[in-house]
């Protein structure tokens, strides 16, 4: 099914959180240097690439929303920048339960890290501070309040109020709904951690490794390690990597403030850059000072290839949620009846048939959906076919 993904953009305050987002999309969303910058969960309209099907039928595209560059097709998103996150956030400190609230509108997080080591837990300045730490704060965080969560369906299940014939999983199915599970999720998730299907017999130990579990089947996470153009977020990063602890964490090398210089920069007619490009060319006049500064930024794209604002975004949805880009055709191969030319590229659901894709176009294509045509092929597709990225579909139907 399409969806309009919400990826969630988190963090102690302090750690670029802030310059992240306005990297990502160029709003002008306060930055500053202290707790509650943020204190509205602001969302943006943010890019993700994708290799655009237009050339490979010698047409030019004629997107309807975003834009094509040389090929690259910039797909929106939403990013949602969440307010608030200190230590007992799921307690209800600070802002706390709004916190929560607005995570739970995301589909995918990306928690950006300070690898320099350069704020403590509260984000207050300081040296030497262990990203693992911040690593591991947001992970307890959020298993906390999985488990206060699960252990209300626990309770309710407990007290008999559901009727002898419901199982563990249907409880919790329903307690947990709001992270999108079901019950052959849960029943799945109970059998990996294998502590059988009788509540009474879980200990506390036993609850809260099914509330991760949980939690990370239903709220994936990137990790941005930020200020990555400073030496010590290099060691840092070069530790936390190759530890073998941290081998269940995608970890993306990442310079908001690279990312920001450079589309500011571009912006003002000084640089040409494409966002998530490992270089950029210099075009306008610039003082001695600011050709130095560029061209540190232009030594830390050499080092990691990007300066991963873009990577952050695109591993979160292409290689975590598993989202699937594909182009709609029309009755003219890519055209439609108003002469555009692959106008849209829609995200849907990983595994989604081509059925499915129709319902997600418009209730009543699906409702008529006859087949589909792949428009590279001209071979026609039945409703039961695996849609597979970038494909280039025309759906046709009775409505």
């Amino acid at each position: 099914m399409s969806t309009s993904y919400r990826i969630g953009l988190v963090g102690k305050p302090s750690v670029g959180k802030s310059s992240f987002f306005n990297a990502a999309t160029m709003n002008d969303v306060p930055e500053g240097a202290y707790p509650f910058t943020t204190i509205d969960p602001s969302v943006g309209e943010a890019y993700v690439r994708v290799d655009c099907a237009a050339p490979e039928f010698d047409e030019e595209c004629t997107p309807s929303v975003g834009y094509c560059d040389h090929g690259t097709r910039f797909v929106p998103t939403k990013l949602v920048d969440v307010a608030g996150l200190i230590p007992g956030a799921h307690e209800g400190n600070g802002l706390g339960n709004q916190f929560l609230t607005d995570l739970n509108e995301t589909d995918v997080l990306v928690h950006v890290v300070d690898f320099s080591g350069t704020t403590d837990a509260e984000g207050e300045p300081t040296e030497g501070h262990d990203p693992r730490d911040d690593i591991a704060f947001l992970e307890e965080e959020l298993d906390q309040w999985y488990l206060g969560i699960l252990q209300k369906g626990i309770e309710r299940y407990a007290s008999g109020y559901t009727t002898e014939d419901d199982a563990i999983e249907e409880e919790l199915a329903e307690q947990m709904s709001a992270f999108k599970t079901t019950e052959d999720e849960i029943k799945r998730l109970i059998r990996r951690v294998d502590v059988g299907f009788d509540p009474d017999a879980w200990d506390e130990a036993d609850e809260l490794a099914l509330a991760r579990e949980i939690r990370t089947a239903t709220k994936p996470m990137v990790i941005a390690a930020n200020k990555m153009d400073t030496p010590a977020a290099q060691q840092n990063y070069e530790a936390i990597t190759s530890d073998p602890d941290y081998d269940h964490l995608t970890i993306v090398p990442c310079s908001a403030h690279a990312e920001k210089a450079l589309k500011s920069a571009e912006k003002a007619g000084v640089v040409d850059y494409r966002p998530g490009d490992a270089d950029f060319e210099i075009t306008g006049d610039v003082s001695a000072e600011q050709e130095e500064g560029l061209e540190q930024i232009r030594d830390f794209l050499t080092e990691y290839g990007a300066t991963g604002v873009q990577a952050a975004l695109e591993t979160a949805l292409f290689d975590v949620l598993g989202v699937t880009p594909v182009f709609p055709g029309g009755a003219n191969g890519l055209g439609n009846e108003r002469g555009e030319v692959l106008p849209d590229c829609y995200l849907i659901s990983p595994n989604s048939t081509a059925e499915e894709f129709a319902y997600s176009l418009h209730s009543d294509i699906g409702d008529g959906f006859l087949h589909a045509i792949d428009c590279r092929t001209n071979r026609q597709l039945g409703k039961d076919y695996e849609v597979e990225s970038r494909d280039v579909i025309e759906v046709i139907t009775t409505n």
